[in-house]
């Protein structure tokens, strides 16, 4: 898809963590606030995502999507406004409504242990290529690719 990119950051420590963030830039990453078209819909009653209530009311949302663990959802949101107030001030002086979104890792994962950061999910963030490829970016919790 033309302007796509997506970048992710694996953590993997010990034997109890496995988890991480995928990040994706819609209009890639110097056209944040271009919106797109979006929809929601929770299957089971899970699938907790931040702005669904803007998409829900305008069929939009602009800006970065992260997919992170269930207990980081807020740090994901929280990394989105880090990384877009960073590299596009202007987008964050009015209101942003990032859309972070949860998947399950608890059978793989020490969910509870806050492995995730607000510099993890910059660094995903900021990892995205487009035309198919996906980088992952280095950090000293990730597993070199």
């Amino acid at each position: 898809m033309p302007g796509l990119e997506v970048g992710y950051v694996t953590l993997i420590q010990g034997s109890d963590v496995r988890t991480g963030v995928t990040a994706i830039h819609p209009r890639g990453q110097q056209r944040p606030g271009d919106p797109v078209a979006a929809g929601f819909h929770s299957q089971n009653g899970n699938g907790e995502m931040t702005g669904v209530s803007w998409i829900e009311e305008s069929g939009t949302f602009s800006g970065p999507v992260v997919i992170t663990n269930t207990h980081a959802v807020g740090i994901g949101q929280a990394g989105i406004i880090a990384w877009t107030h960073r590299h596009h001030p202007g987008l964050t002086e009015a209101w942003l409504m990032p859309v972070a979104a949860e998947t399950w890792d608890g059978y793989l994962n020490d969910i509870n242990g806050h492995h995730v950061t607000e510099a993890t999910v910059v660094a995903a963030l900021g990892a995205a290529e487009g035309g198919g490829r996906s980088r992952k970016a280095r950090s000293s919790a990730a597993v070199p690719a």
